[in-house]
């Protein structure tokens, strides 16, 4: 797809992709009041950043769904929502969150009357005949025992915390509201949208239809930022970047990282599926696709990695 030209005049197009760690920390429960705090951190750096870039804010939802199952599976009287339900759910919720705590921080910076914004519900086309339904790999949602969970009627895999509920996560094709999103960052919103990784849907004829999945929160931030024609883009995490041997002796974090090295360690396996490589992929993809800067860094430090003073800076 042909990336949107933009008004050199105008300011550059910044997506930040905050993890699942932008609401609820490790050691924490995940109570409101938690993830209200932990929200200020980063955005207290989105609003100063507003002031230099037209920014679109993307997010995790991968607790905040689980707790969704959770109350399901300990309930019967009412009937069972699907997946990309819950995934809707949690769009309006944590994009409430957002928009809550964005806007006292902008007034606090005297921004709030001149800077808008808004959360858009948001669709992510998929293949259906993605390879990753015939191998669905992401757990979701709570623990079983190996007894309980034999007597699901959903497919179950055996993680570190017990047994959970396995799905497909296909690759993004296209964010079906791009051109909504594109349209409210041309009348100067912030955008909140992709949360989760989006609402998974596949086309049938001219109708989409939702599909049992889960799609990388990164990838689908990559996906957006592609075909907005963004100029920048930072995966906010919970570690200050990409690291060589990560968690073992020789560990080391890179402060830049070549499109070439990442390719070859991520055919080594030097980052995980499920962690640090579909972020390193999103990267990849981003600067592949005619975006200028890609870089991975701490929740804490979004705003000296965007000055090159922090993180993991990709290069072409």
């Amino acid at each position: 797809m042909k990336r949107p030209a933009h008004s050199p005049s105008k300011k550059d197009i910044l997506v930040v992709a905050l993890g699942g760690n932008a609401l609820i920390r490790k050691g924490e429960v995940g109570s409101v009041q938690e993830q209200f705090k932990n929200l200020r951190i980063p955005l207290s750096q989105v609003a100063h950043l507003s002031r230099d870039y037209r920014i679109v804010i993307t997010h995790g939802n991968g607790p905040q769904v689980g707790n969704l199952l959770l109350q399901q599976e300990c309930c019967d009287a009412l009937p069972r929502l699907p997946l990309e339900i819950l995934v809707a759910q949690t769009q309006g919720q944590i994009g409430y969150m957002i928009e809550s705590t964005l806007d006292n921080e902008l007034m606090k910076l005297g921004l709030d009357i001149e800077q808008r914004f808004l959360t858009v519900l948001s669709y992510v086309l998929v293949d259906e005949h993605d390879p990753a339904f015939q191998h669905p790999s992401k757990p979701i949602g709570p623990a079983f025992t190996e007894e309980v969970a034999a007597g699901l009627p959903y497919l179950t895999v055996k993680t570190s915390k017990g047994y959970r509920r396995v799905v497909a996560s296909p690759k993004p094709i296209s964010i079906v509201e791009k051109r909504e999103i594109d349209a409210l960052i041309e009348m100067g919103f912030i955008v909140i949208s992709c949360g989760g990784g989006g609402i998974p849907v596949i086309k049938e004829s001219r109708m989409f239809h939702g599909i049992d999945a889960v799609i990388d929160k990164d990838l689908a931030s990559a996906k957006l930022a592609e075909e907005i024609g963004a100029d920048l883009f930072i995966m906010a995490t919970d570690v200050p970047g990409v690291a060589l041997s990560y968690g073992k002796s020789g560990e080391h974090f890179l402060r830049r990282l070549g499109l070439q090295d990442a390719r070859r360690y991520l055919t080594e396996g030097e980052f995980p599926e499920g962690s640090m490589g579909p972020k390193v992929e999103a990267a990849i993809q981003f600067l592949e696709n005619g975006g200028k800067r890609a870089v991975i860094a701490s929740i804490e430090d979004i705003q000296s990695a965007l000055q090159g003073e922090a993180g993991t800076e990709f290069e072409k």
